[in-house]
């Protein structure tokens, strides 16, 4: 019985993105393999832009790169977005 609660006390929780465009970040960090020096990059692209425009960028990427590093597509079609504004 005492192995059940040492599992028990040992599971751990996992807390889940207090804001939506945090969720939208940790999906594109996951599907383009972002370096981890460029996460925070990811974030705050998600929480300045909408979630339509973000996926919509998203979706460019995985559909226009289809080999090399795509996450540095994704960061062309963003700084694209903001050099027309």
């Amino acid at each position: 019985m005492d192995n059940i609660k040492d599992i028990l006390n040992k599971k751990q929780t996992i807390k889940a993105p207090a804001y939506p465009w945090q969720d939208l970040a940790l999906r594109i960090i996951d599907e383009l393999n972002i370096p981890p020096q460029k996460r925070n990059s990811v974030f705050l692209v998600c929480k300045k832009n909408s979630k339509n425009e973000v996926e919509k960028w998203l979706n460019d990427t995985k559909e226009l790169c289809k080999t090399g590093e795509c996450w540095k597509y994704f960061f062309k079609l963003v700084n694209n977005k903001e050099t027309v504004n």
